[in-house]
């Protein structure tokens, strides 16, 4: 039972501090917004909660400060 993790691209300010902090997770698209990555596939259609990926072990810490750093609190990780 790993976590999983989706971004509210309703709430996202497209700052792209995700993407910085965990690019192996976390993408920004030309519509300025980010999006969650299962390995090399952007999870942006449709994204929003239907877009949940999984979290690498090694990636939990990264995930968790992007979510705790994202001014628009749009990041949600939930158990799998």
């Amino acid at each position: 039972m790993g976590l999983k993790v989706w971004i509210d691209q309703d709430l996202c300010t497209g700052d792209g501090l995700c993407e910085e902090i965990s690019p192996a997770v976390f993408a920004l698209l030309d519509d300025g917004l980010a999006y969650v990555k299962q390995g090399s596939d952007i999870l942006s259609d449709p994204g929003g909660a239907a877009a949940l990926a999984d979290i690498p072990d090694k990636e939990i810490e990264g995930v968790v400060e992007s979510a705790e750093e994202c001014p628009g609190e749009c990041i949600f990780i939930e158990a799998g």
